[in-house]
């Protein structure tokens, strides 16, 4: 099973100045891009709350697919999470995907009132959330699931989402990109975090877990956030020319697997955005094309 290739750009969530947050989303969906993420750090003060704003968002756009990236477990429960996703995908017609951490500055995260919890302890609590995720994504009328962090005992879900309501998770280390493999329906991975000497093999991990599960690794998204420049001039990957991005992203699609690209504007976002939706994606969906 191949999927076809997305693409999208991030929106920062920042408060000020206010609906600067919505113009960039009308602009992302005016262009036809697949894609719009948005960080999710609520204890940071410049930034809004994700999953307001990505509400707040979906109801300002018609048809670009929305996903935070990523989801900060530590300080939303499973549970509710999962309501809430399910809740905005069937408002949107299907145009959000849950994106999801084990969680990260942890210092912050404490201060808000969530758990410190270890590298082990985090990736066990991602397993667990997964399971009370898709637990309240069944459709069945009371679920149950009992784990050493997270519970839910008798628990009525509600209605639905659709059935291709995405689970993507952002992962690096190798039990998490085992996990991703063997339970997830995306992977997130930003090229600040995940360079492009150490990606192949980070793909290998995680095809070789989904087979391991019996799944197809082709079935699986692989987003590739990537912060850079479309620019004239070449000092680096992803900051250069049009041309020189078109080649990167139809070699990182034929010989690593990615199906998906973010563009993190690094300065000038609006004219950034507007010149990847314009002279990037067509020529690498061209360049896929021809090749077939």
């Amino acid at each position: 099973m191949s999927l076809p290739v997305l693409f999208g750009a991030n929106v920062d969530p920042v408060s000020s100045p206010v609906g600067r947050t919505g113009e960039q989303a009308a602009l992302i969906d005016s262009l036809g891009l697949d894609l719009l993420t948005l960080q999710d750090h609520p204890y940071q003060a410049a930034f809004d709350d994700t999953w307001t704003l990505l509400s707040f968002l979906a109801a300002r756009t018609e048809h670009v697919t929305l996903v935070p990236t990523v989801a900060s477990l530590p300080l939303r429960p499973p549970a509710v999470l999962a309501k809430a996703a399910a809740t905005l995908d069937r408002l949107t017609g299907g145009r959000v995907h849950l994106g999801l951490g084990a969680g990260a500055f942890w210092d912050a995260i404490e201060a808000m009132g969530g758990p410190r919890r270890r590298p082990r302890e985090a990736v066990d609590a991602l397993d667990e959330a997964i399971s009370v995720i898709r637990a309240m994504w069944s459709g069945e009328r009371s679920v149950r699931f009992r784990g050493d962090h997270y519970s839910v005992a008798g628990v009525r879900p509600g209605a639905a989402p659709r059935r291709d309501l995405g689970l993507w998770l952002g992962s690096y280390g190798p039990r998490m990109l085992a996990l991703t493999g063997a339970r997830a329906d995306g992977w997130l991975p930003s090229h600040a975090f995940l360079g492009l000497d150490d990606l192949p093999a980070a793909v290998r991990r995680l095809d070789a877990a989904a087979e391991e599960a019996g799944r197809d690794p082709a079935s699986i998204r692989k987003v590739y956030n990537i912060a850079g420049l479309v620019r004239s001039s070449s000092d680096g990957p992803f900051r250069g020319p049009a041309g020189r991005w078109t080649g990167q992203l139809v070699a990182l699609v034929r010989e690593t697997g990615m199906n998906g690209f973010v563009i993190w504007p690094e300065d000038d976002h609006d004219r950034q955005i507007r010149v990847f939706a314009a002279e990037v994606v067509p020529a690498v969906r061209e360049a896929l094309r021809r090749e077939g």
